[in-house]
C-alpha cells in the first residue's frame, strides 16, 4: 500500500479521543463538528491534520466511497 492511502485509511480509522464525540471514527464524525474545527483551528500535530483531511472527505462529497474502508476495531 502507498504512503498516500495507508495515511488515507490511519486517518478514517482514526477514534477521536476528546470531546462530545470520543470514541468515534473520524469519519464518522457529524459534518457541523468539523466545520466548527475548520472555522476554529484544527488542534495541532497528527490529528489536526487528520481531521482536516476528514474535514475535505466530507466537503467533497467523499465519504461513502470510504465507508467500506472503516474497520470494526
Amino acid at each position: 500500500m502507498q504512503e498516500e492511502q495507508k495515511t488515507l485509511v490511519e486517518a478514517i480509522n482514526q477514534t477521536m479521543p476528546f470531546g462530545k464525540y470520543a470514541g468515534r471514527k473520524l469519519l464518522q464524525l457529524p459534518e457541523p463538528y468539523l466545520v466548527w474545527f475548520h472555522s476554529n483551528g484544527f488542534p495541532e500535530g497528527k490529528l489536526g491534520s487528520q481531521l482536516a483531511l476528514i474535514y475535505e472527505i466530507k466537503l467533497n462529497g467523499l465519504e461513502s466511497m470510504l465507508k467500506p474502508l472503516l474497520r470494526g476495531d
